[in-house]
């Protein structure tokens, strides 16, 4: 998955949690600039994925909420899916490495395996 779609899912994901965050907050929860959380958003409206709604703030200030639209849940769900592909390849891989390298520890020196913690390696599926 890219870092671009990462960031895409990040942001759909935070807006499905709250649409009446400002962009600011975004940029703040996200970790990047505020003109990349504004060139994302601009993006994610111009593909259907968000509808930009006015609002009147209880101070009666005019502000934005973005809300996503079908299309945009649908994309959430897609990018949700690509994103634990790729975390559960990565997931794979590491459980592999951390097998090989811990045999071979146990095999030329045990006792450095006493103070490692493999119990939080056991992955549980999620429940349907």
């Amino acid at each position: 998955m890219s870092n671009q779609d990462s960031k895409r899912l990040q942001l759909l994901r935070l807006l499905a949690e709250n649409p009446r965050r400002s962009q600011r907050e975004l940029s703040r929860h996200m970790g990047v600039a505020l003109g990349s959380v504004n060139y994302c958003l601009s993006g994610l409206i111009d593909k259907g994925y968000i509808k930009l709604e006015n609002f009147r703030r209880a101070d009666n200030r005019l502000t934005y909420a973005y809300n996503l639209t079908s299309e945009g849940i649908e994309a959430k769900l897609h990018l949700t899916h690509r994103f634990l592909k790729c975390r559960l390849k990565e997931y794979t891989e590491i459980k592999e490495q951390i097998q090989t390298l811990s045999t071979e520890l146990a095999d030329q020196s045990p006792e450095l395996l006493s103070d490692l913690d493999f119990k939080d390696l056991l992955f549980l599926s999620p429940e349907r």
